[in-house]
């Protein structure tokens, strides 16, 4: 059988969802719940490689196995006895044995969260950027459709990216605010390291006036990242949703 799972994590105490030698992952507790649960080492294949602090409603992996024993149905709330309380497996469904959750995936939704007030609010601290300082709110939602549809995002990547092509599609790209919470909510086919996190990082900018609206082209075309915004912190990030 090829299963796969939708699960919800809060990262703030792991270093990213991929296992790692030198810190505690949410792979690592996934694979060590599974082996628990089915008496034997069971890899999982992730769809997303989130960072180290970035959140997770809507994540997505697989694995093999001769014979599950649990009804799918039953599985979340096994596998839920033997996780740690910040990450839960939500759904369990059987897939084609060639079914990739990273290669076949169709489009991935990420939101990023800002409490934006003069003090900060102990409630959100893992999971939204405290920014106390004015913003044009009008500038960035102006700004944010120029990322929508198919681009170069060289100048929104991070250093170390291994694509092969920076060439990306955003389906979507939009801010709401309600109260003191802004929240981006960006919807692609697929994103290079850290390209949310420097869209994010490019808005605030544009609130600040240091970015105008109409300059995001330009940006783009430059394949230039000093000419972009700062990398914002990865708490506010999560991963809200992956369709197949």
């Amino acid at each position: 059988m090829h299963i796969l799972l939708t699960l919800s994590y809060e990262g703030t105490c792991y270093g990213g969802w991929q296992r790692q030698a030198n810190a505690v992952t949410v792979q690592e507790k996934l694979e060590e719940a599974l082996a628990r649960v089915f008496q034997t080492p069971i890899p999982v294949t992730g769809a997303s490689r989130t960072d180290a602090g970035v959140h997770a409603l809507g994540q997505a992996a697989s694995f093999h196995i001769e014979n599950a024993k649990i009804p799918l149905a039953k599985m979340p709330v096994v596998l839920n006895r033997c996780l740690p309380e910040d990450i839960v497996v939500t759904e369990a469904r059987q897939v084609a044995d060639s079914f990739s959750p990273r290669f076949d995936a169709k489009e991935k939704t990420y939101r990023y969260q800002i409490w934006h007030n003069r003090f900060p609010n102990p409630l959100l601290r893992r999971t939204a950027l405290f920014f106390p300082y004015p913003l044009d709110m009008d500038q960035m939602v102006e700004a944010a459709p120029h990322f929508v549809g198919r681009h170069d995002f060289a100048a929104f990547r991070a250093a170390g990216s291994s694509a092969k092509t920076t060439v990306r599609e955003l389906y979507a790209c939009g801010l709401t605010r309600t109260d003191s919470i802004i929240t981006l909510t960006v919807c692609g086919g697929g994103f290079l390291y850290n390209m949310v996190r420097i869209i994010a990082g490019t808005l605030l900018y544009v609130g600040q006036n240091k970015i105008q609206p109409d300059a995001i082209g330009a940006i783009m075309d430059s394949r230039d990242r000093t000419r972009a915004g700062k990398t914002v912190p990865p708490h506010g990030l999560t991963l809200l949703e992956i369709k197949y």
